[in-house]
């Protein structure tokens, strides 16, 4: 098999984000095919013919085909060589994929909700009505199409809304008492729930400023500040092409004269 790596990604952020920190982490040389999420890329011909889900990322090692971030992270760490990303102690690696679950199954859906709901449906919502009907029902999954049509059309209700700000606030309150207690999220060593936590939740003090800030969450500003100046993560961001890419700036410590 070549050992060649291929990712197809967005912007280092939440889903695409997970896999190319956890590929820049062990040191593992890739080709970066950037796909436009707000242009629909994930939905055309030649993406559909990598993942027929139409979902992003995706990434070709050789003549495989791996989807879904968590699962393509963990791949990374089992198959290259370089620093582990997983602790060697059961237990840790239980509170690993514990955390994975909490913030890809609980947190995640809700800070999507937030940001599809105040950027990526105003990103597009401008664009011709014909043609984003059109790109809508190219998208394979209903599921993805319905979310798709809420974030466009404006149609998240304020219930679910508020769902979303209720579990975000949990889930930071969680992650700050666990960050009291340990040096990292699910150990004291570096892992691939630190690499998940940062792509969710790295934007936190600009998009929830009264839940977290210096005061409120003084670890969880510290764990973000101590991955943001990884040099993986700055290889990482990097890659992005958006405005997005400079809320990570938010790290950046002052300079003492």
């Amino acid at each position: 098999m070549s050992d060649k790596v291929t990712l197809f990604h967005w912007e280092p952020n939440a889903n695409s984000g997970k896999p190319m920190l956890a590929l820049a982490e062990k040191g593992v040389p890739f080709e970066s095919r950037y796909i436009d999420m707000l242009n629909f890329d994930q939905h055309k011909p030649e993406y559909l013919a990598i993942n027929p889900q139409g979902t992003i990322p995706a990434m070709l090692h050789g003549d495989r085909v791996l989807t879904e971030s968590t699962a393509i992270m963990e791949y990374v760490d089992a198959a290259f060589d370089g620093p582990a990303l997983m602790p060697p102690d059961p237990r840790d690696r239980w509170r690993v994929r514990w955390w994975m679950k909490f913030m890809d199954q609980w947190l995640a859906p809700s800070f999507s909700m937030i940001g599809w709901s105040v950027f990526v449906g105003p990103a597009v919502r401008h664009r011709d009505p014909k043609e984003l009907e059109a790109a809508i029902e190219r998208i394979p999954l209903p599921e993805r199409r319905t979310a798709w049509r809420k974030a466009i059309y404006n149609l998240f209700c304020e219930e679910e809304i508020a769902e979303s700000q209720r579990r975000v606030g949990v889930g930071i309150s969680m992650l700050e008492e666990a960050l009291s207690r340990r040096e990292w999220l699910a150990s004291d060593q570096y892992s691939l729930a630190d690499v998940n936590g940062f792509n969710l939740a790295y934007a936190l003090p600009l998009s929830q400023p009264h839940l977290s800030n210096e005061e409120t969450t003084p670890c969880i500003i510290d764990w973000l500040r101590r991955i943001y100046e990884r040099p993986a993560t700055k290889a990482t961001w990097a890659l992005g092409r958006t405005e997005m890419v400079k809320r990570v700036k938010i790290f950046e410590r002052e300079v003492q004269p």
